[in-house]
């Protein structure tokens, strides 16, 4: 249920504001649990009415639940009954997977939380990864920032946490299932902050997950988990044709019962050599783009009004959308990062990609987001890897138009807007220069298009947007992958494969942290035979 409270308004009134939206008496509430709070930024004419939005669980008196005023609730869609929080343990596993074990390919959060559900349910697990552990991955990647020289294994896509780790842990998701609770409560018991759990724009920090996911694997570790780091899949061995009997690997073969397959969007060598040993593989639609950078006062006041309270308020996120017309395409933002900065996420020497990260403080005067647009066969083309080489054109396109050294391509949005270079720039989050670039050139025409078009929209939403002080960079490729695994819709397996299950952003079916970790959950549960209700 939801409940307003103005921004000078304590947290003790939840309780009567929720029994008045009812029409119930504050004494029939047993229990209130705050489920999710928002910031309601909207004008409002011309003045900015803030506020905040809660969404509140509550514990009700067995009469009141029987009661005309809560059944009216319930019809209006003032208020409606929610699910018992789930747990990891399941009741009728599969006794054979507690006498066998599992490997997991992937340490993202889809790995960890299939791990996670695996061996809370008592099975044997090993879990590998291409890249290495955490602190040896942050020495690589700020010896790449310091030096440029980028190690393929070892840097801000592969190793622990996946790419989600130098993507400042963003844990909002539009997935809506029960066990985002309980994946949220680890995180709180390993060190996140408890707002985690309610906050709308649930948000650990960089500078967290790197205390926060080795408490994970070593929980992990207690309950038995194995990791493997800096151990490349290499290959399948089968017993027979549907079955996997061991992974080959950079550190030798891995004998398994059951294969868990959780690449990430970045694996691109290991989806094509496992294509050519019988893994089917989809093109699908995906999204391509731009990286947007301001001062973050700018989009304070955009948001907030002149003079808002920055304390109580926290710095201004925003999520927009710009529809499609006959001539463009529709654009969103994406990974908006309050107070962060922009960085260079690659794998493969000569391509270039950014992406946004902040720490859990958002202390940078800076503002980013992706703006993106879908691109489908009909912009890549056809043939199943065609999505993966239009990607990988326009991140060589970018590397090399920087000057081959990941200075990163930029152009001032008024520039982009008018077709022209830019002269010069004011200061920028990323770290390793700045090449003045004609961006709108080496983009596709009717992404150049759709974005100019997005943008000017934008800056009627948040003055300034399309201003003196916006900054684009790109090129921003991997805001999601262009590959899906297909799989079975109930048992979760692969096509042809008694006992490989493909899971998160590298198969297709998740597009960020949460929604990760939930898709690896879900099929460690079918693995373990269990059937969700419908």
């Amino acid at each position: 249920m939801a409940v307003e409270l103005g921004l000078e308004e304590p947290g003790t009134l939840l309780r009567a504001r929720s029994a008045q939206r009812i029409g119930i008496s504050e004494e029939d509430i047993h229990g209130l649990r705050i489920a999710r709070r928002s910031v309601d930024a909207r004008r409002r004419g011309r003045t900015h009415d803030l506020r905040f939005v809660y969404h509140v669980d509550l514990d009700l008196d067995p009469v009141v639940a029987r009661s005309a005023a809560l059944a009216k609730a319930l019809k209006s869609g003032r208020a409606r009954e929610i699910e018992s929080q789930v747990l990891f343990e399941v009741s009728e596993v599969d006794p054979m997977w507690r006498r066998r074990r599992v490997v997991i390919v992937g340490a993202g959060p889809a790995g960890l939380y299939a791990a996670w559900t695996l061996a809370t349910n008592g099975v044997a697990v090993d879990l590998i990864d291409r890249g290495p552990a955490l602190r040896k991955r942050g020495r690589a990647v700020a010896r790449f920032t310091a030096t440029r020289e980028l190690d393929p294994e070892n840097n801000l896509l592969f190793g622990e946490g996946g790419a989600g780790t130098y993507s400042d842990g963003k844990l909002y998701t539009r997935t809506q299932h029960p066990l985002a609770g309980p994946i949220l409560q680890t995180l709180i018991d390993a060190g996140a902050d408890p707002e985690i759990a309610f906050d709308a724009r649930a948000h650990i920090g960089t500078d967290r997950l790197h205390r926060i996911l080795p408490r994970l694997r070593r929980r992990l570790e207690e309950m038995g988990v194995r990791f493997h780091f800096e151990t490349r899949l290499e290959g399948l061995v089968r017993s027979e044709a549907s079955t996997v009997s061991a992974l080959r690997t950079s550190a030798g073969e891995f004998p398994c019962d059951g294969v868990i397959l959780g690449l990430g969007h970045s694996a691109r060598d290991t989806l094509r050599s496992l294509a050519e040993e019988g893994l089917i593989l989809e093109a699908k639609p995906f999204q391509i783009g731009l990286r947007i950078e301001h001062p973050q006062a700018l989009i304070d006041e955009g948001r907030y009004g002149p003079g808002a309270d920055l304390e109580r308020l926290g710095h201004a996120y925003y999520s927009l959308v710009a529809k499609s017309t006959p001539e463009t395409s529709a654009v969103h933002s994406f990974c908006m990062c309050p107070g962060g900065q922009i960085v260079a996420a690659v794998a493969q020497p000569g391509m270039l990609c950014t992406n946004g990260m902040s720490n859990s403080r958002h202390s940078s005067p800076f503002a980013n987001s992706g703006l993106v647009v879908s691109v489908g066969p009909g912009v890549f083309g056809d043939g199943v890897f065609a999505g993966v080489e239009f990607q990988e054109g326009l991140e060589t396109a970018f590397f090399e138009a920087g000057g081959g050294d990941y200075t990163v391509p930029a152009q001032r949005v008024k520039d982009f807007l008018k077709g022209r270079a830019s002269s010069s720039f004011g200061r920028s989050s990323y770290k390793m220069g700045l090449a003045e670039v004609r961006i709108d050139e080496l983009l596709p025409a009717r992404m150049t298009a759709s974005l100019r078009g997005a943008l000017r929209r934008f800056d009627k939403q948040i003055p300034g947007y399309a201003g003196e002080e916006g900054l684009l960079v790109g090129v921003e490729s991997r805001s999601s992958g262009p590959l899906r695994i297909p799989r079975d819709r109930e048992t979760r397996l692969a096509p042809g494969f008694a006992n490989l299950w493909p899971v998160g952003e590298g198969a297709g079916f998740s597009g960020g942290i949460m929604s990760a970790a939930i898709d690896g959950a879900r099929s460690a549960w079918a693995l373990l035979g269990h059937r969700e209700s419908k």
